[in-house]
């Protein structure tokens, strides 16, 4: 099923990358339909620009990650990321490939908003690590997904094996490493590599609901609980227990008095809390709060 999103004039990009915001969700579609959505320097570009923008913008609580046409992507464009800067000056390659990391992986892992990857039809190659990166996947059964470099002769990217083996099974990312093969989304589902796969008609609506859901969590708990999730993953078991470092128990350097003026004595709460990931709380307290700063602000004056 073919899609289109019609950009929004106040945002960047609109060419490689477009987007559209609905209802606090900001579907960011890249744009080369033509060419199976394949990743290009104006892709790299569009893509940082917006979700710079992003970050900022109140209209967009969540983000969705997706594809126009028929495709998610079909990996990095050949003659346009690989062949043609190999003319440029180191420099300037060097910058490509750094910020193509910046938006595909080194963003998206810590985003400050919640992102869905919508998998609305061919995802390949380096198309992997824009699927990792994002916190949900959510794919059509008819999706095609393979990691089909050694057909060319080449090995995946390291970036592009680690993302299969930071989600699929070991043995099923080993076998379509050295395969070549494709499989569709409901084998992606089966070996963890997304998080749902539903049939192409009801794509949409499922990453609606699941956005829907996300809009009504506190955004910076959200936000602490992804990056809890990226640091822990790799850890020993010893040293997850350790984290967040815990100020509050009886060995903490800082009195507890200490702590507690320096709660009340700033605006802005900043505070590592037992059973919680660091957490960034900005209200006024003059205004209005919502129920979950409320709840976590008294959290901080019983346990602080």
């Amino acid at each position: 099923m073919s899609q289109q999103f019609k950009h929004d004039p106040t945002l960047p990009g609109g060419t490689d990358v477009v987007c559209e915001i609905r209802d606090g969700i900001a579907f960011v579609s890249l744009n080369r339909p033509e060419k199976r959505n394949c990743i290009s320097p104006g892709i790299v570009a569009d893509a940082n620009a917006i979700l710079d923008a992003l970050e900022k913008d109140d209209r967009a609580k969540v983000i969705v990650i997706t594809g126009s046409g028929d495709s998610f992507s079909a990996g990095q464009d050949l003659k346009e990321y690989f062949r043609e800067p190999a003319k440029w000056h180191p420099v300037d390659r060097e910058r490509l490939h750094t910020n193509n990391a910046r938006w595909q992986w080194r963003k998206l892992l810590y985003y400050n908003k919640p992102t869905i990857a919508m998998v609305n039809g061919w995802c390949f190659g380096g198309a992997f690590q824009v699927l990792v990166g994002c916190d949900i996947a959510v794919c059509a059964d008819e999706a095609s997904f393979g990691m089909s470099e050694i057909n060319w002769g080449i090995i995946p990217a390291g970036i592009v094996t680690k993302s299969a083996t930071y989600t699929m099974t070991p043995r099923k990312a080993m076998y379509y490493i050295i395969s070549g093969d494709t499989f569709d989304g409901k084998e992606a589902e089966h070996y963890g590599l997304v998080t749902f796969s539903v049939p192409q008609d009801q794509l949409m609506a499922k990453v609606v609901a699941i956005a829907e859901n996300l809009k009504k969590k506190n955004p910076h708990v959200l936000r602490s609980c992804k990056v809890a999730y990226h640091y822990v993953r790799d850890m020993s078991w010893d040293m997850a227990a350790e984290y967040p470092p815990n100020p509050t128990r009886t060995s903490s350097p800082i009195p507890k008095a200490a702590r507690r003026r320096a709660c009340r004595n700033s605006s802005t709460k900043r505070a590592i809390v037992p059973d919680l990931v660091r957490t960034t709380v900005r209200a006024d307290r003059n205004s209005g709060l919502d129920p979950s700063i409320r709840e976590l602000r008294s959290l901080l004056r019983t346990r602080g």
